[in-house]
């Protein structure tokens, strides 16, 4: 990342292009608000109050004005377009926000009786607080020429006069300027070492242009902003991309080294594992065999099996034993199992009758013995 961006990021988006024009082109007056409960109500009470108040149509005028929802009137300002330079008016193309200086102090919250003294080259502004959160009064007075330190003195106590029953006032130390704000729902202005803050959402209101152009500004702007936000993200989506494509790579080099290691130790893992296939082979041999006499071994007591007669066996894996029987006593079948079933060896014993034929009952008899019961006959 280059230093431009890390200064970037370090230092936060730049200030935004806010024009601030001279208050003295204003006429500035405070203005009873009816029930309303809108900005948009305000404005047409506004525009009802300008064509009373001014002697030029409202078409005419650069006007906005400043309103909080509750206050009992409203700041609303006005200047004949004409007192604009054409100039002037070409430096405001691009801005977000074109308004009188004094707007800058609006966005704060004073204690009644509060006035605010806005010094500048040409003139002086005082913006007084009677009570309500929008202010009463907003003065303004030039200077001479080439003002003296006492010429600015002497206009200063004139205004806090004119304004009447100021009992905290303060004086900025130089005119706001408009200052870079991580929040973008703020506007900061800074006046030397002093602060301000002005909720963005007011600006609609405080811009001073004509309110066709505005509507039209605002449409291109929410326009830029969607693209904007479809550029980022395809961006971002072309950073995931890249960045699951590093992955892949790196995943496909893994793999690679792991094939190769693999194949490496093939041979090793081969031998490995003949040896223990071999080994458990020759345990099978040795441990594991087919031990049908021990089985037959285990249940050979007759004294148990009465008249039942065995015909035929058959084994089934390594523990288990399938006998062919009958009887011309089917208790002494039934009396066989119940014994079986107590033998230590025998895991587990089912007598299934087969069919029955001149008094004769031909059965199946199942069993399963239990692994550790089975041992090879010592050879002698």
């Amino acid at each position: 990342m280059s230093a431009s961006l890390l200064e970037y990021f370090k230092a936060g988006p730049p200030a935004p292009k806010v024009v601030l024009l001279p208050d003295a082109h204003f006429f500035i007056r405070a203005v009873p608000v009816a029930d309303a409960t809108t900005p948009e109500a305000v404005s047409a009470q506004v525009a009802l109050a300008l064509e009373g108040l001014a002697p030029f149509p409202v078409e005419h005028l650069n006007h906005g004005f400043y309103w909080v929802p509750g206050a009992p009137h409203v700041l609303a300002f006005a200047a004949y377009r004409r007192r604009f330079l054409a100039e002037q008016v070409e430096s405001w193309a691009g801005a977000e926000l074109v308004m009188p200086t004094f707007a800058a102090v609006l966005g704060q919250e004073q204690e009644p009786a509060t006035t605010v003294l806005i010094p500048g080259p040409e003139q002086i502004t005082a913006v007084h607080w009677a009570g309500s959160p929008v202010p009463d009064q907003v003065l303004v007075r030039t200077l001479p020429p080439e003002a003296t330190e006492e010429d600015r003195t002497r206009v200063r106590e004139e205004l806090l006069r004119a304004v009447g029953g100021s009992r905290n006032v303060i004086d900025l130390p130089a005119a706001p300027v408009i200052a870079a704000s991580r929040d973008e729902n703020v506007l900061l202005f800074r006046a030397d070492a002093m602060t301000m803050t002005l909720p963005a959402a007011h600006g609609v209101w405080l811009d001073v242009r004509a309110k066709d152009e505005l509507a039209a500004l605002r449409k291109a702007r929410a326009r830029d902003l969607l693209l904007w936000r479809i550029f980022l993200g395809c961006a971002a989506a072309l950073v995931l991309l890249a960045v699951g494509e590093g992955t892949l790579i790196g995943v496909r080099a893994w793999q690679k080294t792991r094939v190769a290691k693999m194949m490496e130790q093939r041979p090793t893992v081969e031998k490995t594992m003949t040896m223990q296939a071999l080994t458990n082979r020759i345990d099978e041999l040795s441990t594991k065999r087919l031990l049908a006499f021990e089985m037959l071994e285990l249940i050979k007591d007759k004294s148990k099996r009465g008249s039942l007669q065995f015909t035929r066996m058959s084994t089934v894996g390594l523990y288990g034993l399938d006998i062919e029987a009958w009887t011309k006593n089917p208790a002494d079948a039934t009396t066989y199992e119940a014994a079986l079933k107590e033998n230590p060896a025998v895991a587990k014993a089912e007598l299934h009758l087969q069919g029955s034929n001149n008094g004769e009952a031909t059965y199946k008899l199942s069993l399963t013995f239990k692994p550790e019961a089975l041992k090879p006959a010592q050879q002698p």
